[in-house]
């Protein structure tokens, strides 16, 4: 039984990483491509989670770090470059 939810996450999991990638490739704006870049990464984490109890492993959870950090670096790097049109403040005040 508990396979099966497993087997059920994973493939609700994997349209959802279809439909994200879907989005970041014909976005109407920049912005959902931003939104569906990081929705992507969120559900690509917790793909990873369902595996990676799926296997009885530990083995990606490194892995699972730095998707996240990696997710969360870029989406506030992409939204300062689109809100300023820059990321690093070179600023000497």
């Amino acid at each position: 039984m508990f396979e099966t939810v497993l087997l059920i996450g994973l493939v609700i999991f994997s349209l959802s990483l279809l439909l994200c990638l879907w989005r970041a490739l014909k976005g109407p704006t920049l912005w959902d491509r931003v939104i569906a870049l990081d929705s992507f990464g969120l559900n690509l984490i917790g793909f990873i989670g369902i595996l990676m109890i799926r296997q009885s492993t530990s083995a990606y959870a490194e892995v699972v770090l730095v998707l996240g950090i990696l997710a969360f670096v870029g989406s506030v790097s992409l939204a300062k470059f689109l809100e300023r049109g820059v990321v690093i403040d070179r600023d000497s005040h």
